[in-house]
């Protein structure tokens, strides 16, 4: 990788220039969604013609892997800064919710509704992989009361998500449930879902992953 000091001058304007396209999607994303994204209103608001801007990302679809490479690799240093840390599950868990908070149309980019013909590359799929690699990292090192379940039967035959992780699959069964359960919290959450129920939804995830935490999966 060419470091900030190598670049000449017209590199460093591209890099700019491409930085600040991304920053004008974001905003249209938080606007009207991501499957709304036009590459040719960014181009207004940065007051350059349409095919000036196609000289920066070739189109709509590479636009947005720079947006999912970005949502996936900032998750990914939250959660590695945090292991690295000596975080276990319950505080990947917090540090879940606090990188979704800081940012939701970044959190639902990546863990919301598909953007309608759109198929990310498989680099995407690799970094994410390291995001739940963490996870069975910290899944693995909680007890387990030995009990086989028919879903950890089934998971040693279908382990191919978990991208060669050794986790037994007790912890593999666990990664799951704590994936699905605090997702399907967050999604709610950040949607707005609990603003008319009078609750809080920090205790409710807190309590969510109290019962998560303190029971293998079954």
């Amino acid at each position: 990788m060419v470091n900030s000091e190598a670049k000449t001058p017209r590199e460093r304007y591209r890099a700019q220039v491409r930085t600040e396209i991304k920053q004008r999607a974001w905003e249209q994303i938080a606007t009207a969604g991501a499957s709304a994204l036009s590459l040719n209103a960014i181009a207004k608001q940065m007051g350059m013609s349409g095919p000036a801007l196609y000289r920066y990302f070739d189109g709509r679809d590479e636009l947005i892997t720079e947006l999912v490479r970005d949502a996936y690799r900032s998750l990914a240093d939250t959660f590695r800064v945090a292991s690295e840390a000596g975080a276990d599950v319950t505080a990947l868990a917090h540090a879940l919710r606090g990188w979704a908070l800081q940012d939701p149309q970044r959190y639902f980019l990546i863990y919301g509704t598909p953007v309608p013909g759109y198929q990310a590359p498989a680099d995407t799929t690799a970094i994410s992989s390291e995001i739940m690699a963490t996870l069975l990292d910290a899944c693995a090192a909680l007890p387990s009361d030995g009990r086989a379940t028919p879903f950890e039967a089934h998971l040693e035959g279908h382990r191919d998500w978990a991208d060669g992780h050794p986790a037994p699959s007790a912890a593999l069964h666990r990664a799951l449930t704590f994936w699905t359960r605090l997702h399907g919290v967050l999604s709610l959450e950040l949607a707005g879902h609990f603003t008319g129920m009078g609750i809080d939804p920090a205790q409710l995830f807190a309590a969510e992953l109290d019962g998560l935490a303190g029971a293998p999966a079954n």
